[in-house]
Order: C-alpha cells, then structure tokens, then sequence
C-alpha cells in the first residue's frame, strides 16, 4: 500500500501514514491528529485494559517504577510545584486518570492534596491501594460528572489519552469535572517528530514508534494543544520529555533490546538528577520548553486552564 493513499473509515478520512497488524495510521482531517483506523472495540479495549496489560503486555513496569521511584519523584515534584504556583493555597483537590501504580498520587498526598485516582487495571488499581490510596477501578466515563466524583482543581492524565477511540470526548469530561479556572495537565507519546523521521530516512528504521491497537492516537505538540483549546482549555505551559531518540541517532539501538533500553534510561535519569542536584531546574525546564517548540523530546507534556 501506498504512503500517500486516502483512506475513509467512517467520519475519518486522511492520508495513510502507515499500516501495521490490520491497522491504518491515518492523519486524519476530521479528527486534525493522527490515528488507526478502523477505531479497535470498546469490549476488546476493556478487556486489555482491565485484565491484560499490566500482566501481559508490560509485566515489569510496576517493578521498573519501584526501583526509579526517585527519579519519578523528582519529575512529580516539578509538576506539583507547577500546580501550586498556578493555583491558590486553598485549591489541592486532584484527579488522576490512568493512575496506574499510584506513585504520583502518593507523592501529592503527601504535599497535604486531596487525591482520587481512576484506574481500569485490577493489578494497578490493588497496587495503590496497598499505598492507601483511594481509586476507583474503571474506565474515565460521562457518568461519572460531578455528581459521583464533585469537582477538582487539577486533572492529570499521564500516558492516557494515546489508548482511547475518543480522546476529545475524555479531555470533555475532564473540562467538566474542573472548577472554574482549574488546571488540566496531559502527557502523550510525541510520535511522527523529526528525530524519529530522520531515523526512518537515513538510517532505515521501521516506525517502531507505531503500537496498534495499543496506542490509537499520534500527536504532536500542535495537534494536541489545537485539541485542547476546541475542548475549552488555555494553555499555560509546555515542555518535552527527554529526546530518547537521540540515543538512537547516536548509535545505541535500545528498540527490542531491554538491557540496552535501561541503560540509556539510566543515562536520562544521571542527566537530569545532576541538573537538578545543581540547582539548575530553571535550565533544565528552558532545555524542554524549546525541545518542545522544536516538535523534539520523547513526550508531551502540556499544562492548560479551564477557560
């Protein structure tokens, strides 16, 4: 098939980027993001997301998780200070959906938020309960507006939104469980950005990239902020996560290779425990915020208000 092929599915319409397991990645004109089509089912994504993919799917990732927890706690200190420099003293109600493990809630609960967690996985979901968190193990659903939850000062959705069919329709209820003014925080896979497309012209790289049905939705900083301001939100910052591709233009091929893939972790993590231990966090945010402006860094992280 043809890279520059139209596909329709649907309402979806868009130039046929790649194909992989059934899937088409379209860049889409109606959506204005990057997708698969067709759209997978909602029982296939039930049953993934609440039985399989901590088990199956990423079977070490709490056991990774544990074992950077300082790290981790560091790039949360930096997203709660965020918050609290944006909000009043008086506003520390959050919601994470997709919890996962249940560390970044942990560490805002201890900073002295009010915290609730949402999380679909049964492994996830026990895991931070044994942290004595409160979660509610299920899917983010309309239902669930603020007559169930109330309402929060903050939304965070870290690693979510590229696993949903309708991502506009999560960001939505997240606009409605807000209060007035209240922050929405968002961190997506940057996919399709220029390192990762100068591997795959120079150095013959397949989209490694590309996890159907896995990851639905392929932003870049742009589609993702475009989304955000149709669903209500103003953004107020927005930085990278570290470029791991750059590894891979270096010569260290971490794709399929677990010892190679922590080994440049660990490399990340030395880089950024030594800008911040230099007290040098105001530089290594500038580093990310131009990242970002470049469509360069391995994530997207964007802070938006409720409008």
């Amino acid at each position: 098939m043809s890279h520059k092929q139209v596909i329709t599915w649907n309402e979806h319409h868009g130039t046929c980027l790649d194909t992989a397991n059934g899937f088409d990645i379209i860049d889409c004109n109606s959506c204005k993001f990057k997708h698969i089509v067709p759209l997978p089912a909602a029982e296939e994504l039930d049953k993934i997301y609440k039985f399989e993919y901590y088990t199956q799917e990423i079977p070490l990732y709490i056991q990774r998780y544990t074992e950077d927890l300082a790290w981790w706690n560091s790039v949360y200190k930096e997203r709660y200070d965020e918050y609290e420099n944006l909000l009043p003293s008086t506003r520390r109600r959050i919601l994470d959906v997709g919890s996962g493990p249940g560390y970044f809630l942990l560490h805002g609960k201890e900073r002295g938020w009010d915290t609730l967690g949402i999380e679909p996985s049964q492994r996830a979901a026990q895991h931070s309960r044994e942290l004595g968190l409160d979660i509610i193990e299920t899917f983010l659903a309309e239902e669930m507006i603020k007559e169930a939850l109330g309402s929060f000062d903050v939304v965070n959705m870290s690693e979510v939104l590229e696993h949903v069919p309708n991502p506009k329709k999560m960001i939505e209820i997240a606009h409605e469980l807000l209060s007035p003014g209240g922050l929405f925080c968002s961190v997506v896979p940057n996919d399709y950005n220029p390192f990762q497309l100068a591997l795959r012209k120079s150095c013959a790289f397949s989209p490694w990239w590309v996890s159907v049905p896995h990851h639905i939705n392929y932003f870049n900083f742009d589609s993702f902020s475009n989304l955000l301001n149709l669903c209500g939100f103003e953004e107020v910052s927005r930085e990278s996560t570290f470029p791991m591709d750059l590894f891979l233009l270096m010569g260290n091929n971490y794709i399929c290779n677990d010892n190679v893939g922590r080994l440049c972790h660990n490399q990340r993590m030395n880089f950024e425990r030594n800008l911040l231990a230099s007290d040098q966090k105001e530089l290594k945010r500038a580093l990310y915020t131009a990242f970002a402006n470049l469509n360069i860094g391995r994530e997207i992280k964007i802070t938006a208000r409720k409008i």
